[in-house]
């Protein structure tokens, strides 16, 4: 086993938890001349002379979800759910930057005119449905409820309105055989080139300070954005094929095969209920056509996710709760960032 599990290092000055709920500009060259001497200092080594490969996989850590005020704010229990998660994951990469081999975060990455936005929709009277509140289902479209808005086809389906249509009931109907939530219409969020689509800075900090130390490239993973099916996970988006067969997506397969291959891979992000624990889900489904006993090799770092919680709207946390009992139930383990990372993580070499 590496040595250097053994081995938690300290906070380096350049954290500062009471910032972890703001955005700011990381200031990259300041940090790469810390690194530098941290390096030196703790005598850490770079990621390819790892023995055992760590993987850590960053769901969704985006200002987006992640800071108060933010379009999906993932609050949790708490109210501050989000803030609370991210000071721990990022005192956990401080501490063990020398066991983390590669660092993998997902990024939720969407455009205005997507299947779950509202200017995708409208009712008989052209008003688009209320976001975060309003489901469709095939009864809502059959019945004219809500209906494409058929502006939209001009971008989409390049003006073929009845393709589009097509879709869109295919899609939705899709959900509903899978035993999936109902298409749920989504505030605008996590906009590539916006300011929401960004990492939560304390965290792109942490991650550009494991980059420089360890040597080893930081692996950024989109997702979400097809225009015409959801992507909770990131390994694989909620429908794969359209109204006639044809795929209209695919699952990530490189990055599922490289997940597989880790020695240990931990788990964190946003939110329990929704990305993180469906992207386990299908981790967990590709695992059990492989060999069960690599369910093993997963670590969820259980105090760095919340579920989504709307005080007096609706409450996940047992949706989440019940999910995560499956996964430990499978084997992956359920861990607490704060323990030392040698009394659970266990790796053969």
């Amino acid at each position: 086993m590496d040595s250097n599990i053994n081995i938690q290092l300290p906070i380096p000055p350049n954290f500062e938890a009471k910032k972890v709920g703001e955005v700011w500009r990381v200031p990259y060259q300041e940090i790469a001349i810390s690194a530098r001497s941290w390096k030196e200092k703790y005598h850490i080594q770079p990621a390819l002379r790892d023995k055992a490969r760590v993987c850590l996989l960053l769901i969704d850590v985006q200002n987006t979800f992640c800071i108060p005020n933010f379009e999906l704010f993932v609050g949790g229990k708490s109210g501050n759910g989000a803030v609370e998660d991210n000071v721990r994951l990022c005192e956990f990469i401080y501490r063990n930057l020398g066991v983390i081999t590669n660092i993998i975060p997902t990024m939720d990455t969407h455009t205005a005119m997507q299947i779950f936005h509202p200017i995708f929709w409208v009712n008989k009277a052209g008003e688009h449905p209320i976001p975060a509140v309003t489901n469709i289902t095939p009864d809502d479209i059959i019945k004219g409820t809500w209906k494409i808005n058929p502006a939209v086809a001009h971008s989409i389906t390049n003006n073929n309105q009845d393709l589009l249509n097509k879709q869109a009931y295919n899609y939705v109907q899709k959900l509903t055989q899978n035993g999936k939530y109902p298409l749920t219409i989504w505030p605008y969020h996590s906009m590539l080139g916006g300011i929401g689509h960004a990492l939560v800075s304390a965290v792109e900090e942490a991650i550009f300070f494991h980059n420089l130390i360890r040597e080893s490239q930081t692996q950024f993973e989109l997702k979400g954005n097809n225009p015409l099916t959801e992507n909770y996970s990131v390994l694989s988006p909620e429908v794969l094929e359209g109204f006639d067969r044809h795929p209209i997506a695919q699952k990530n397969t490189a990055l599922i095969e490289q997940l597989l291959k880790f020695d240990a891979v931990i788990i964190a992000g946003q939110a329990k209920s929704h990305c993180v624990a469906w992207t386990i889900e299908d981790l967990l489904n590709e695992i059990q056509q492989v060999d069960i006993n690599l369910a093993q090799n997963i670590y969820i770092l259980e105090d760095c996710t919340s579920p989504v919680v709307v005080p007096g709207v609706v409450d996940y946390t047992e949706t989440a709760d019940a999910a995560f009992s499956k996964f430990a139930a499978s084997g992956m383990h359920l861990i607490k960032s704060s323990e030392p990372i040698s009394k659970w993580l266990k790796i053969k070499t």
